[in-house]
């Protein structure tokens, strides 16, 4: 007779995922619920169709087994109409209902968007949402707060219960900023800016990581996001700016150079611009910022005279090329003035908001109206990043 401790150890292999935290499908916040009530809906939907199919396959094999002379045999069978019809229609109707669910979920939860509620029973107030400002380095995440003047390495902290505004960008590659128990995953590239909304509902610590591979020290690209109550914000912040020591162009160039495992350290004042010279890659003196060199090349360029407005780099940094034969790496030097470049870098534009984002509904709210109930949303999001900068006369 078997042991029942035997029969048992089958369910051996299990007992390592009772650690596991399903982080995904229990967020602690709004953005992040909703995304997984989105995902639990999907799946829901798919296995209408996925366990009847594995349930008759099962039974198939076992009914015309060879041994089962009782099975029919029907060798001239060759269509069935009502078959037909089960097997087409219900996996199309299927489809159908998840392309309007994703539809409506994709367009409700666009990073681009403000938040519309803090949670399910909460509306958002007229409280401004927290701006920071994300950098993903190599191998690190650079967090800057610009209206509390002060910034973190591999260290965030936010308000619960406040909207959050994410501003990202990166340092050399694409990478991916990922908070699973707050909001979904958003990129970060050099020379642009991407916009992410989440919020915490709940206090804690909870897990961020680069979710996309960016080289050697990858794995190590991870930080603790903090969810404090306002007098714990409050305290955070104090405690930063009790550093003394500065984030300026010198100190950040030395930040970006490749590090590995970096721990948590603050800033207690930043450069105010630092964070557009990155966007525009132009952190290095004398080099010519993006938006400067959109605003010459919207009035023509510079002609013959600007093939000679190079300078060499003296750093040319990670993923520069060292080329064999030709020029070494050089940089477009810059000609506007210190003041013209401030204000340049200083008039970017916000963000544009939603024109009325009143009509999109999701979980818990009134379904789209229109045809057969499944109709268009009449505003439809059109977000763009504007180019700082770009329409600015020098």
């Amino acid at each position: 007779m078997t042991h029942p401790f035997k029969r048992l150890c089958w369910l051996s292999p299990l007992l390592p995922l009772a650690g596991c935290e399903a982080v995904v499908l229990r967020p602690s916040g709004d953005i992040a619920a909703r995304q997984a009530h989105l995902l639990v809906q999907s799946t829901l939907l798919m296995l209408i169709i996925i366990v009847p199919v594995m349930a008759l396959t099962v039974w198939f094999a076992w009914r015309y087994r060879a041994s089962n002379r009782k099975a029919t045999y029907n060798p001239d069978w060759d269509h069935s109409t009502k078959l037909e019809l089960v097997i087409w229609a219900i996996p199309l109707l299927i489809i159908v209902c998840l392309g309007a669910l994703t539809w409506v979920g994709t367009h409700l939860l666009d990073p681009y968007r403000p938040l519309d509620r803090i949670s399910a029973e909460t509306p958002v107030d007229n409280r401004q949402p927290l701006q920071v400002q994300v950098v993903a380095m190599d191998w690190k995440w650079l967090f800057i707060y610009p209206e509390q003047g002060v910034a973190a390495v591999n260290e965030l902290a936010v308000p619960v219960d406040r909207p959050v505004e994410f501003t990202l960008t990166s340092t050399s590659v694409m990478n991916a900023f990922y908070i699973p128990a707050m909001a979904g995953m958003i990129y970060a590239m050099p020379g642009m800016q991407t916009t992410l909304h989440g919020v915490f509902n709940e206090a804690g610590e909870y897990q961020g990581l680069a979710s996309h591979y960016s080289g050697h020290g990858f794995s190590g690209m991870r930080f603790k996001a903090h969810a404090l109550d306002d007098a714990g914000f409050d305290a955070w912040v104090a405690q930063a700016q009790a550093g003394g020591e500065a984030l300026d162009r010198a100190r950040y160039l030395e930040l970006e150079k490749p590090s590995e495992n970096v721990p948590p350290m603050t800033f207690a004042q930043v450069d105010p611009q630092l964070f557009s010279r990155v966007v525009n890659m132009c952190v290095e003196e004398g080099r010519m910022c993006m938006a400067e060199m959109m605003a010459l090349d919207a009035q023509g360029g510079l002609g013959l005279p600007g093939i000679a407005n190079v300078a060499a780099l003296s750093d040319p940094g990670r993923g520069t090329p060292r080329p064999v034969l030709g020029l070494p790496p050089f940089q477009v030097s810059g000609i506007c003035t210190v003041e013209e470049l401030d204000r340049m870098l200083a008039s970017a534009p916000a963000a544009p908001q939603p024109r009325d984002p009143s009509p999109l509904r999701g979980r818990g709210l009134d379904a789209p109206q229109g045809i057969l109930g499944l109709g268009l949303i009449p505003n439809r999001l059109t977000q763009s990043v504007p180019q700082v900068g770009a329409e600015q006369n020098l």
